[in-house]
């Protein structure tokens, strides 16, 4: 037998509805307001085929350029060969969702400019870099009081 090649080959799982999330579609998707410059991730809702993204794009990070009544489009940058090509992509509401992947980013910044005027304010310098978790700091471990017990294996009982 052949291999199918439509345009919703593969996507067996990819636009599944998630388990327990299937039926209606909360109200909150329609109600959110999207604008321009906005940053949201592309990810396909299979009870809606309107305006459905091709499956390449499908968990894409993009920004938005335009909002319309029931869609906007967004700018991806889709990698062909040893380059990545500006690819704009007319998507339905249903079928975005903002990210988060900058919510770490601007709370860091946030958290940072109140270190630096509190600096600012004692007069000293402060260090603002993320470092590398070093390694755990060294102990003992006492055997006064703590005598070491040897583990064996229970042996199996059959009780027919």
């Amino acid at each position: 037998m052949g291999h199918s090649a439509g345009l919703r080959a593969g996507t067996r799982y990819a636009f599944s509805r998630d388990f327990r999330k299937k039926g209606y579609i909360a109200l909150s998707t329609y109600l959110r307001n999207y604008k321009v410059g906005d940053i949201v991730d592309i990810k396909a809702n299979g009870a809606v085929q309107k305006g459905m993204p091709y499956k390449v794009y499908h968990g894409k990070t993009g920004v938005i350029y335009n909002v319309t009544k029931s869609a906007v489009g967004v700018i991806i940058y889709k990698r062909v060969g040893n380059r990545y090509i500006e690819k704009r992509v007319n998507v339905r509401i249903e079928h975005i969702q903002l990210s988060r992947s900058r919510e770490e980013f601007l709370t860091r910044v946030k958290a940072n400019a109140q270190k630096k005027r509190e600096a600012k304010e004692s007069g000293k310098n402060v260090f603002l870099k993320r470092q590398p978790m070093g390694p755990r700091e060294a102990h003992k471990v006492e055997l006064k009081g703590n005598v070491p017990e040897t583990v064996t294996p229970v042996p199996y009982e059959t009780t027919i």
